[in-house]
């Protein structure tokens, strides 16, 4: 007899078999839902997040991954975690491709000569170029185009990105830079231009990274500020052709190796299982990274913190990740995964903030066995519901730089954010720290700790277990 029939008969003779098998319901002790409250409305009137991201901003500023402020920035996570007052600090090695920026330049050529403001994407490679620009409503026009009807003209595709709190419409605006650039040369493109992919009326562009096709030759490929999209549009409506000529001097460079900073407050009973939450460290190069995403590793990091001045520490530990190179590629949090895949079951949960400084709105959590923790969950959403944030089950989904550990089976928490102007300043000079808003960052710390508190002193598990699925998308 094959066993499963027998474990079926055995289960339906036996009552309590059936109820055995399944996991015992994750429970969260008034002792802990009180502490969490206590914990919330501490962390509402602390300022540790925005000075942390203050230092960062300031004292180290822009740091794409694998420039001469790259180390800078790593060296600057050790020292804050240790003044912090973390219990444990240490790196671990993320290498990748370096790519740099050095200069960029455009402009409209002959009876309407101008400048453009542009920004190389990321993995552009150099180039000077001069064509027809031929103009695209979105990336299917673009790939509907004729074969061979781009041949020695600059590619431009000018769809206009809509705001939302969720920022859902990013996945068009990503999809034209990354796989934009590679349609256009399958066409013959010798150039490609974009509107950039934000939400911004500003004369600032938004850079990020974009891909090519094996097989193709790149073409140098750059996102034009708002404003002028809109300029270019205009010169193309009035019937005539329109050259520009574009200079890129940036592309690839080698490799480079970064760490993936960590701190951790050791729990008080068990310590080897782990509450992970974090940021990524780097920034794109135009502005200083305030909220994308110094935001994140300073609301992670006062997170953490708080929890470590509490008299009563919970029971597992709370790791807290500074993620070395998201912008290019997630590097960071896929290295991270890869080295603890076998470790899984040891992952509690994890979060990443990830989406500026906006205030938190909904929460959810999830995994491969996620129904035995829902309760739970349940419980930590009505410890947040005073900070204006709704339990909003069978939504969400990982961070990007958890999303790998995610793929793994570690179970995701997801704090949603307000990004409704986030794609107003998301890779770009206007990346700064005057975006902030001191006190909706203080909001986002409040949520982080208790999340995190409760999450690790929670009787059971949010269901993290080793194996292979694919997590939603947030």
């Amino acid at each position: 007899m094959r066993l499963a029939p027998l474990v079926l008969a055995l289960a339906v003779a036996c009552p309590s078999l059936s109820h055995a098998a399944q996991p015992a319901a994750t429970g969260l002790s008034a002792q802990s839902l009180d502490a969490a409250a206590q914990l919330r409305e501490q962390a509402l009137a602390d300022d540790t997040g925005w000075k942390v991201v203050e230092s960062l901003t300031t004292e180290i500023g822009p740091r794409m991954a694998g420039s001469e402020a790259d180390p800078k920035a790593v060296a600057w996570a050790q020292a804050k975690f240790k003044a912090l007052g973390f219990d444990k600090v240490w790196t671990e090695p993320v290498t990748f491709p370096k790519w740099q920026r050095r200069s960029e330049h455009a402009a409209v050529l002959g009876e309407h000569a101008q400048p453009l403001t542009l920004t190389a994407l990321g993995g552009s490679p150099a180039g000077n170029v001069q064509g027809e620009v031929v103009r695209f409503a979105d990336l299917a026009a673009l790939e509907a185009a004729p074969e061979g009807s781009l041949k020695g003209k600059i590619a431009f595709v000018d769809y206009q990105m809509v705001a939302a709190r969720d920022g859902r419409d990013y996945g068009n605006g990503s999809r034209i830079r990354s796989r934009g650039p590679s349609a256009a040369i399958r066409k013959g493109a010798i150039g490609y231009l974009m509107r950039s992919a934000g939400t911004d009326s500003h004369r600032v562009a938004h850079t990020g990274i974009t891909r090519f096709d094996e097989g193709l030759t790149p073409v140098p490929s750059a996102a034009l500020s708002v404003p002028d999209a809109n300029q270019l549009a205009r010169l193309l409506a009035l019937g005539k052709p329109v050259r520009v000529q574009l200079d890129l001097d940036c592309g690839w460079d080698g490799t480079a190796t970064s760490y993936n900073v960590i701190g951790e407050i050791t729990g008080s009973s068990l310590p080897d299982e782990v509450v992970v939450i974090g940021g990524h460290l780097d920034s794109w190069d135009q502005g200083t990274g305030a909220i994308d995403d110094g935001a994140g590793v300073g609301i992670t990091m006062a997170a953490g913190h708080l929890i470590g001045q509490l008299k009563h520490a919970p029971k597992r530990s709370i790791r807290v990740i500074a993620f070395a190179n998201e912008e290019q590629g997630l590097y960071g949090g896929k290295a991270y995964a890869e080295a603890h895949k076998d470790q899984v079951r040891l992952h509690q949960i994890g979060a990443e903030s990830d989406f500026g400084a906006g205030r938190i709105y909904a929460f959810n959590t999830g995994s491969p066995a996620a129904e035995a923790s829902r309760a739970a969950t349940a419980k930590i959403a009505e410890v947040l519901a005073p900070l204006g944030i709704e339990y909003a089950p069978d939504k969400g989904g990982p961070g990007p730089d958890i999303g790998p550990s995610a793929a793994h089976g570690m179970a995701w928490a997801w704090l949603a954010q307000d990004g409704t102007d986030y794609f107003n300043l998301h890779h770009t000079p206007d990346d700064t720290l005057d975006k902030i808003d001191p006190k909706a960052l203080a909001q986002n710390v409040a949520a982080y700790a208790v999340f995190a508190y409760l999450a690790a002193d929670a009787d059971g598990s949010f269901g993290s277990e080793k194996k292979e699925v694919t997590p939603p998308s947030e």
